[in-house]
């Protein structure tokens, strides 16, 4: 079975998103993609070796209309945030909105922390000021192209030299 994951440019090298390695697999042999980087290690069958594609280019010119924020999710929190408590500095388990919702507080990009349960706990359902606690930074919605890292959980370093430099910022 193939695992791992591949990222899809378009015609003109744009990154367009990232799809399992096996379906990257699948539009090569379709002809609808070409291999681009490959890993060392290939996909065998009964008959034949293919490349397990890393990154592929589409055939085809896909015309993205629009830009979309990237999806708040737990996962994306945690990678955003490093891991990391943003009020001690500890391994972060949790998440935390910083207006607690029970106070009106939104479920946004802008208002949710990686935190440890500890600190989660401490603070409650009060301001971080008012728990006398103090955040890290500032919580703010990735770039728009941050799609990139939320997807595998970590950039592929066979992907970085076709993605933009805000991209791997973090």
């Amino acid at each position: 079975m193939v695992q791992g994951h591949a990222l899809v440019l378009n015609v003109t090298y744009e990154p367009l998103g990232v799809v399992a390695s096996l379906r990257a697999l699948c539009l090569v042999i379709a002809a609808k993609a070409e291999v681009v980087e490959e890993d060392e290690r290939p996909v065998l069958s009964v008959d034949h070796a293919f490349p397990r594609p890393l990154v592929v280019k589409l055939r085809y010119m896909v015309h993205v209309p629009y830009r979309h924020a990237t999806a708040l999710s737990r996962r994306a929190v945690f990678v955003r945030d490093d891991h990391t408590c943003q009020y001690c500095g500890r391994h972060a388990d949790s998440i935390d909105h910083v207006l607690p919702r029970s106070r009106g507080g939104e479920h946004i990009w802008e208002n949710v922390a990686a935190a440890c349960r500890r600190c989660n706990t401490v603070k409650r359902d009060r301001t971080p000021d008012e728990a006398g606690m103090r955040l890290a930074r500032p919580s703010q919605a990735p770039r728009h192209a941050s799609w990139v890292s939320f997807c595998p959980g970590h950039v592929p370093e066979a992907w970085k030299p076709y993605l933009a430099p805000d991209t791997l910022a973090s």
